[in-house]
């Protein structure tokens, strides 16, 4: 191929951001199918033919020694990986998510890129989905697993990729 024909391919490649609620799929994952996602897998399909923009992996910092190794995995792959330290409260509850920062940074990143992909079940971002598709003109891909993904926001994707087979290690 030669370098016109290269230039014109990447000029027509659609610019892709990523969004990965990391402990939405590790919960639900573990969950209905007993095995964790494949971020391999994952980032093999929602990148292929694509230019890849931003990736963001939202996770929450507890310290421990094997979740620094998975968070490098992450950044391996080529994640930016953001993360929130766990808050215990005195009551013996725990907070620990991230809807709000997703959301500020997919509006945000969302001019750069010509599709989003959002990894999540959580009902919360049906809201994000419907604005970056109707008001921004976006393409938004949810994955997600089936049982535990918000109807809601399954109808407010363009697209909805179950996570299951293939996208389970």
């Amino acid at each position: 191929m030669n370098l016109e024909a290269r230039v014109e391919q990447a000029e027509n490649t659609p610019n892709v951001a990523i969004f990965v609620d990391v402990q939405n799929v590790y919960y639900t994952t573990r969950q209905i199918h007993k095995r964790n996602f494949d971020y391999n897998q994952f980032w093999a399909l929602a990148t292929h033919n694509r230019n890849v923009t931003q990736a963001f992996a939202y996770a929450i910092d507890r310290g421990d020694q094997k979740q620094k190794e998975f968070q490098n995995i992450l950044r391996a792959i080529g994640f930016e990986v953001k993360l929130k330290p766990f808050i215990q409260r005195s009551d013996g509850s725990a907070k620990g998510d991230w809807d709000v920062g997703i959301t500020i940074d997919a509006l945000e990143y969302a001019e750069q890129a010509d599709i989003i992909v959002l990894v999540s079940g959580d009902g919360d971002f049906d809201l994000l989905a419907n604005k970056l598709r109707l008001s921004k003109n976006k393409r938004v891909e949810v994955y997600g697993v089936k049982a535990l993904t918000s109807a809601s926001l399954i109808n407010a994707a363009t697209a909805y990729y179950p996570i299951e087979g293939a996208l389970l290690l």
